[in-house]
């Protein structure tokens, strides 16, 4: 009989016998099955530093693209892709990756340790304080017409925020808006998200800052008083949405309620997986095109891996990279001109000229890997889909099987057991025929196929239909 096996989601924190998929690496997760994950590409020349996150500020018809270390700002430059050093004088002294947000035509940058830095584009050449008055905040965004910062060393629990459209206002008075609050309880801040609201993620509780006008100007309402953010690094927003890792695990809050994600599914299998000595170390973006939320982090084998989530069909996968840290970002505009910094000729680009790397202000998904800016736009990796438990009844043989891959096929292994306390032992790998069938032959009770997809431009890898026939006794 001929049994298709779909691939559903990827729930690791389940047994096999569910049917649940056991293995989805390097694969970003759809409707349908799953899709390729590109690898890196470098995007600029090497840094004076270890860079630690990527910013890109668009203003206008103009898009700048920073990034920082930890004593110095630096910004892309679009002719030869170099790293310039634009630090205000005598540079920094922090060791916690910029937080970055834009208000206006003013990006700000907060690291912690120096006040609020400030790039006006389109006119300054270095970073600057943004004013004499302003904090030396951790964390940084936007919440309507105020910058709103949190967390200095002597008040981590400490929110403030600007005057109404003056980002260079911070003193408070009967001739400003400028105040700030302190969060009472819920522990040191660990992070905020703006927007029409602010949400203040707390280490044991999380806030929403909402603007009521004078006198208090903000109110503030405690979301959830026993659940909190774990991780600063762990925190991404895309829209009204935040994504996060608490204690416990992965949730996601609107702003009113806050719901668990990972529960059941890949909670556990994250702290398996995770170093916790290295958590620190975590960054997260959104990849809005593939509608996935990615969390990056040094794993238990000495590596990095994505950890990826699709908020709208609520399925996940995730992958391995050499990346140190991931970021959302936009492109800055390349001339034909300036491709020449990019590679000796445009047939040797490793990136397609359709890619909408080479536009400028459009949306793209990066990170850093040591002193470079890098773009999730080079070859895709190996992809490993692995299935949960065939059969379970009778004993049968696997005869056949029959990936099914939208413009590509798959090598198919297969592992099978009587009891389901015996070990897993996959064969080797078997190539499609001409009529896209991989032989097979292998018998026991339960069954697992590991499907690696192929093909340099496959898109989708959807099921594999598989010939069971019972097998004969003696």
């Amino acid at each position: 009989m001929e049994q298709r096996i779909n691939f559903g989601e990827w729930t690791p924190d389940q047994p096999g016998l569910t049917g649940a998929l056991q293995e989805a690496k390097n694969v970003v997760p759809q409707v349908v099955g799953y899709g390729p994950l590109p690898g890196l590409t470098e995007y600029s020349l090497a840094a004076s530093e270890d860079l630690t996150g990527v910013f890109s500020g668009k203003f206008s018809t103009s898009t700048t693209i920073f990034a920082g270390g930890n004593s110095k700002l630096f910004k892309y430059d679009t002719t030869d892709k170099s790293m310039d050093n634009v630090s205000k004088a005598g540079g920094y002294t922090g060791t916690k990756p910029w937080n970055w947000t834009q208000f206006g035509d003013v990006v700000i940058a907060a690291n912690g340790v120096e006040k609020l830095q400030a790039w006006t584009l389109g006119s300054s050449t270095l970073f600057a304080d943004v004013a004499a008055a302003a904090p030396t905040a951790r964390f940084v965004t936007v919440v309507r017409d105020f910058v709103v910062a949190a967390r200095t060393s002597s008040n981590p629990n400490r929110v403030y925020w600007s005057d109404i459209n003056d980002e260079t206002d911070w003193t408070s008075g009967p001739a400003s808006q400028s105040d700030y609050q302190d969060i009472p309880d819920g522990g040191d801040i660990q992070g905020i998200t703006g927007g029409e609201y602010g949400l203040i993620l707390c280490e044991q509780s999380i806030v929403r800052m909402s603007y009521i006008g004078a006198p208090l100007f903000f109110q503030f309402d405690t979301i959830s008083s026993t659940l909190g953010c774990y991780e600063p690094g762990s925190i991404a927003q895309y829209g009204p949405l935040t994504f996060f890792l608490s204690d416990d695990g992965f949730y996601m809050c609107n702003g009113q309620t806050v719901t668990p994600i990972g529960n059941e599914k890949i909670d556990r299998w994250f702290w398996d997986d995770v170093s916790p000595s290295q958590v620190t170390q975590m960054s997260s973006a959104v990849d809005p095109l593939k509608k996935i939320v990615l969390w990056c982090y040094p794993n238990t084998n000495a590596g990095m891996s994505l950890l990826m989530y699709n908020w709208q069909i609520q399925r996940w996968s995730y992958g391995t990279t050499t990346a140190d840290y991931v970021s959302s970002m936009a492109t800055a505009a390349v001339t034909l001109e300036g491709l020449d910094a990019y590679s000796a000729s445009i047939d040797a680009l490793e990136v397609s000229l359709d890619s909408r790397q080479w536009l400028g202000g459009r949306l793209l998904f990066g990170g850093t890997q040591d002193t470079k800016i890098v773009t999730f736009t080079g070859e895709n990796l190996t992809p490993l889909i692995e299935t949960g438990d065939i059969g379970g009844g009778m004993q049968t043989v696997v005869r056949l099987a029959r990936p099914q891959v939208d413009n590509g096929s798959a090598t198919v292994a297969i592992a099978s057991r009587d009891l389901l306390d015996e070990q897993l032992s996959f064969g080797a790998a078997s190539s499609p025929d001409s009529d896209n069938r991989v032989s097979l032959r292998s018998s026991g009770r339960y069954h697992r196929l590991r499907i690696v997809p192929t093909g340099d431009n496959w898109r989708a890898a959807a099921a594999v239909d598989v010939d069971l026939v019972p097998r004969g006794r003696r």
